[in-house]
């Protein structure tokens, strides 16, 4: 799909690894068929921890909790906008590794705002939410109308949210921003990312600690103790016929084994009766969702076939409080975002996204929050930390693999039963395996450290605030509800949204004193983070990765798209071209970079490529 530059490899044998690398599949690599869909399936498994919570908890907030028809609707919704959210970033975005899904950071505007009067459960929707389906069709259509006019609500204020966003990307304005963005802004941000996801995983740990614990010492066996461990499998070539290939099978897929093996093993606690049905949590009896039998009535009422469509539920509406809400968790999350992007081209051993990848990851990630918002999934897509944190662990960054994991699971979405099948996963496994992976993220923030210098009072000054305030502050104010009061509920929502998001308040404390504070741009780890000592052909050659696939030949030809913020010729920021002397042209403003080799531009214009 991608067009020059990919290779299809073998996993390298033992004695071709060489000890200092630290990928096996590249992003411009592709894997053999066969080891391409398992790869995939383990990425889509593991989004599926993040994914599979977010329509239970809604379906809660949409006075539907005891609705199963409702839960499977979004939670095919869910998937399938996974799915595509997933292909279109991999594709057309910002072209790494990363799986996108339902962002949990919008939950929060959207239990403010259905703890409004007009929202709230009155006793009579709760009557309707207790009635069991049946064929009176009176009582389905009002049970179906409770939560279904509270999610027309969500649908318009994410949608107009996520038009904003779209409008960030492709004008260029996160871009720009990349400018004063260093090692003292990243670092505190992804860091944060990974250990203010902590209580996300002990959540769900809490059903079973040993099996959790289990599938984390398993994951960290098979990665790290098994790693170069050579398995012999059977394969086959034209070459060769039936034949034996030994194969890092350890290193390469750590987490699918473990969920496999402790899946098998929860089912057998299960049909012995050793897990329990129920678990007190919090002082109340609920179902152990470390019995694989816990979701069973989620295959039952899942439907063979669902197709999403927009405006299925009807006509969105929007308000001042719930679009303010949305508004401050879009920001939060394109801030999440861009601090992703860099973790998963570290972690794939990439060049730093241009600021032309970054606009377009934004813009994709906004163009198909609004397809979500749509389809009413609830929620709108966003890059998954854990996937990318998953990099580290299986060495295995290949866009071919990504998009696989996107097919499997737009197709989990439209086909029903298949994706009910995958939430029979009990939740201690993913959250053990969750454990691992927002481990890994948080350790990502913290190598970016070693691009600034460590012995500066300066940096350790500001990485010290950033990261004790990123995490106090949102902590108090859990802690603390009602304590933001400025006499506008609005705005209350707004700073509550902000100061409760970890990456936030660490991220924008280390991006407004890195910036403040004096010092040069070698102690702030400027150069050598972002790379620019001069233009390389090994670094035009890395950064080949990021041009969009079919038409940038064409695009490289066509002078005016220097102007557009997403166009990978685009190497300047619009405010710089506003800047620029009245005779200079556009495309005189800096290096434009072929598929191979950096041209400067002459006096009659740009030389036209070989290609």
């Amino acid at each position: 799909m991608e067009g020059e530059g990919e290779s299809r490899r073998r996993p390298p044998a033992d004695d071709e690894v060489e000890p200092e690398e630290r990928i096996i599949y590249g992003v411009e690599d592709t894997p053999l068929p066969h080891l391409t869909v398992v790869f995939a399936l383990q990425q889509a498994i593991l989004a599926l921890g993040s994914t599979l919570s977010i329509p239970f908890i809604l379906t809660n907030q949409l006075c539907s909790s005891t609705n199963a028809d409702a839960r499977a609707q979004l939670l095919c919704i869910s998937m399938f906008m996974c799915g595509v959210a997933t292909l279109l970033q991999t594709t057309f975005g910002v072209r790494l590794g990363i799986i996108q899904g339902g962002s949990h950071n919008f939950l929060a505007p959207v239990i403010a705002m259905m703890a409004l009067d007009k929202w709230k459960c009155t006793e009579q929707e709760l009557y309707f939410d207790s009635l069991s389906v049946t064929s009176n069709t009176t009582i389905t259509i009002d049970r179906d109308e409770v939560w279904q006019r509270r999610m027309r609500e969500i649908q318009g204020n994410l949608m107009l949210a996520s038009i904003v966003q779209l409008v960030l990307g492709c004008t260029g304005l996160m871009g720009f921003f990349l400018r004063f963005i260093g090692p003292l802004t990243i670092a505190p941000t992804i860091s944060l990312i990974g250990l203010s996801l902590t209580s996300v995983a002990a959540d769900i740990n809490q059903y079973h600690w040993g099996i959790a614990i289990l599938t984390l010492l398993l994951i960290v066996v098979f990665s790290l103790y098994l790693g170069r461990v050579q398995v012999p499998l059977p394969g086959f070539s034209r070459e060769k016929k039936c034949h034996m290939t030994k194969y890092p099978l350890f290193h390469l897929m750590p987490v699918i084994l473990s969920v496999a093996f402790c899946w098998v093993l929860s089912h057998i606690l299960t049909i012995t009766d050793v897990i329990s049905e129920t678990i007190v949590i919090n002082g109340k009896n609920t179902s152990n969702l470390a019995r694989t039998d816990a979701r069973l009535d989620v295959l039952d009422s899942m439907p063979w076939f669902y197709f999403p469509y927009p405006f299925q539920f009807g006509i969105p509406t929007i308000s001042v409080a719930g679009f303010a809400g949305m508004l401050a968790a879009t920001i939060s999350s394109i801030i999440e975002s861009v601090g992703d992007y860099f973790a998963a081209a570290r972690l794939s051993n990439a060049e730093a996204p241009p600021p032309h990848a970054v606009n377009r990851g934004i813009a994709t990630e906004g163009f198909a929050s609004i397809i979500s918002g749509m389809v009413g999934a609830g929620h709108p897509t966003t890059s998954y930390s854990g996937n990318i944190g998953a990099i580290g662990i299986t060495k295995v960054a290949s866009r071919r693999v990504f998009q696989v994991a996107g097919v499997i699971l737009l197709l989990s979405g439209v086909i029903g039963k298949f994706g009910a099948v995958l939430t029979l996963i009990p939740d201690p496994i993913i959250g053990g395996t969750l454990t691992v992976v927002f481990g890994m993220v948080g350790a990502v923030g913290i190598s970016v450290l070693q691009f600034m210098d460590m012995s500066s009072t300066r940096n350790l000054t500001i990485l010290a605030i950033s990261m004790i305030l990123g995490l106090m502050i949102p902590q108090w104010l859990l802690s603390h509800p009602g304590s933001i009061n400025t006499g506008s509920e609005d705005l209350d929502q707004v700073l509550e949204v902000l100061l409760t998001t970890a990456m936030f308040v660490g991220g924008v404390l280390g991006f407004i004193l890195d910036n403040t504070v004096p010092g040069s741009k070698e102690e702030r780890g400027i150069l050598k983070w972002r790379g620019k000592f001069e233009d390389s052909s090994e670094r035009t050659r890395k950064r080949v990765q990021y041009n969009m696939p079919f038409v940038t030949k064409i695009i490289k030809k066509i002078r005016c798209c220097v102007y557009f913020p997403i166009s990978p010729t685009f190497s300047k920021n619009i405010l710089d071209c506003c800047r620029r002397e009245k005779k200079q042209k556009a495309y005189e403003l800096d290096v434009v970079l072929t598929d191979n080799k950096p041209v400067q531009p002459n006096e009659n214009g740009i030389k036209a490529s070989n290609d």
